[in-house]
């Protein structure tokens, strides 16, 4: 497939919302969130970027990056990076397309579409993607978070987050994940103890990885 054909979904999206939507209101923006967990096995970190243009409000960006280092291993197998342009699309969906880099597939076109439930106190994010691409892999990345005000200082913070990774062409499983994180909150700074379930490969090999977190959110 030529280049510019397996990047028709991103042209696509951004000429369609830039038309339709460039006379929408400004619209606050959610943080950037980073976030290292040190564990027994392997530090792992996570970036989660998501941003809205101001003057163009309904275009927006999604960007996912992770990373797990074994503790004395000399290199970094485990890592994906994401960038889409996304577009909203009302009640909570915004479609959304650009690329995704692994150490297997190297970088690929990606499509999907995400969905957003927001309160003060309960957030749930919904993003399935799949590669464009014809050994196609695709995911289904799931994301709760609790955060309880328990006084005037300091919330309860508590997510699960999940993703399952699948392969067309293998008809298999590929990477999945289970995080589990408890903590307090104070101001734009959690800091609480962490739990992972790794699953890797079409065979599922589960490995586990415990300790603690602090995690930043950046305005």
């Amino acid at each position: 497939m030529h280049i510019l054909g397996r990047y028709i979904p991103v042209i696509l999206i951004t000429f369609l919302c830039g038309n339709l939507f460039a006379q929408d209101d400004q619209i606050p923006n959610p943080p950037i969130t980073v976030e290292s967990f040190f564990g027994d096995r392997a530090h792992t970190y996570q970036l989660i970027f998501i941003k809205k243009m101001q003057s163009v409000p309904r275009i927006g960006f999604l960007g996912i990056s992770n990373f797990q280092a074994e503790w004395g291993a000399p290199l970094i197998n485990d890592y994906v990076h994401q960038g889409n342009i996304t577009c909203s699309v009302g009640a909570g969906f915004d479609i959304n397309a650009g690329f995704i880099w692994d150490p297997i597939s190297g970088i690929q076109p990606s499509a999907g579409f995400m969905y957003t439930y927001a309160n003060p106190e309960l957030l749930i994010v919904s993003n399935p993607r799949v590669d464009v691409a014809k050994k196609a892999n695709a995911d289904m990345l799931v994301l709760v978070e609790y955060t309880p005000e328990i006084s005037e200082k300091f919330r309860l913070y508590t997510r699960d987050q999940g993703l399952y990774g699948y392969n067309f062409s293998y008809e298999s499983h590929t990477r999945s994940y289970l995080m589990l994180r408890a903590g307090l909150t104070y101001k734009d700074i959690t800091i609480g103890l962490a739990k992972d379930f790794d699953y890797f490969g079409p065979e599922k090999i589960l490995l586990h990885n415990i300790g603690g977190f602090i995690r930043l959110e950046l305005f």
